[in-house]
């Protein structure tokens, strides 16, 4: 579905509809797409075991909380 921001404003019963019946719903500004909204069951797909980065730090010994620490402390000891 295409929807115009005037659209979008008083038919957003419509909209909502279309999205329950899982459609993408593309947003127009002046004849051009500025983006889109889509269903909430259709975004991001959850990162898997497939993923590249799983598990690349599976063999380090220390915590989540030290590992964080480590990324975030200040780096003026590099200067």
């Amino acid at each position: 579905m295409k929807a115009t921001i005037v659209q979008l404003r008083y038919r957003m019963k419509d909209v909502l509809r279309a999205l329950e019946r899982n459609e993408s719903v593309e947003i127009l500004y002046r004849g051009k797409v500025k983006g889109t909204i889509i269903p909430v069951h259709q975004r991001k797909k959850p990162i898997s075991k497939d993923h590249p980065s799983f598990g690349m730090w599976a063999d380090d010994p220390r915590s989540v909380e030290e590992i964080m620490e480590e990324l975030r402390k200040p780096r003026y000891g590099d200067l």
